[in-house]
């Protein structure tokens, strides 16, 4: 029967010693979240809101590669003489192109196309006319200073149909991560900004998110040969304007509020007459002599 109250005067010291803890509460009470940071005996918010921002960056590099969508399109009575004369006729393009240094895996057939000719006319049933045949191929030109001879070849040959010249880069992931530091620059900058005017310090980040953002660049070149072009076509590629946009989210920190505060102790006299700070008086629980 003895042991009872030993046990007890155990559970009663686990117990106090558990209160004692959860009245310190943690030791890392971060910003944002419900504890914070003491001075002078109070307790500092510091993260006290946010602020959204969004950034832009953009990069540019010269291209090095052309795509060229170019073609054939003829007419016959008969829906065979249309095609086959179209495919001689794209045959020889096909030649051209592979005379002027373009390889066969840069040649693909991106269009292929036979509809009749139809005449519509006043108060009578629409008639066939004829028949009309188009086949397009898309062409990748690694040489950008042969791309006007290759070109002019094309015509020569008996393509009457280039819908379109495009630029690019072989390899742009260079210039796209230079867009991608130049978007996380202008977030930061605005972010500051904001911040300082608003009295705020600008804090961590909390959340990123990059977004896809389509580069500008020479517009594609629309035309029509009817006849043979003028030898060595000029052709200007410009520039590659790579783009990036991300949207940065920061915690917004108030600096006064977590300054130190002024020591309100304030002295006092004993009974002895003689003046004392509470700094000096014992601690609650603490012998003296």
């Amino acid at each position: 029967m003895y042991r009872f109250p030993v046990q007890l005067g155990r559970t009663a010291l686990i117990a106090s010693t558990v209160l004692a803890l959860w009245a310190v509460g943690p030791a890392d009470a971060g910003p944002g979240k419900s504890g914070g940071m003491t001075h002078g005996g109070a307790m500092c918010q510091q993260d006290i809101g946010r602020l959204t921002v969004t950034g832009q960056g953009e990069a540019r590099l010269v291209p090095d590669m052309a795509s060229i969508q170019v073609g054939v399109t003829t007419q016959g009575e008969s829906a065979a003489e249309a095609m086959s004369q179209n495919s001689a006729q794209q045959g020889a393009v096909i030649e051209a192109l592979k005379a002027a240094g373009i390889v066969g895996k840069d040649i693909q057939t991106s269009g292929l196309n036979l509809s009749p000719m139809m005449d519509y006319g006043d108060n009578r049933a629409p008639r066939v006319t004829g028949y009309q045949a188009r086949n397009m191929v898309s062409v990748r030109v690694s040489d950008l200073a042969a791309l006007g001879e290759v070109l002019d070849a094309l015509v020569t040959a008996g393509a009457n149909e280039i819908n379109g010249i495009s630029f690019g880069r072989e390899d742009g992931r260079e210039a796209e991560d230079e867009a991608r530091r130049a978007a996380v620059q202008d977030a930061r900058h605005k972010a500051g900004i904001l911040a300082e005017a608003a009295g705020q310090k600008l804090g961590r980040v909390i959340r990123m998110q990059a977004s896809a953002q389509s580069g500008g660049g020479p517009r594609p070149m629309m035309m029509r040969a009817e006849a043979s072009m003028s030898k060595d076509v000029p052709v200007e590629a410009g520039e590659l304007s790579f783009g990036a946009q991300v949207q940065m989210e920061f915690a917004l920190i108030d600096e006064n509020a977590c300054a130190p505060r002024p020591d309100r102790k304030k002295g006092h006299k004993g009974k002895d007459g003689a003046a004392h700070n509470q700094a000096d008086a014992p601690a609650q629980g603490e012998a003296t002599e």
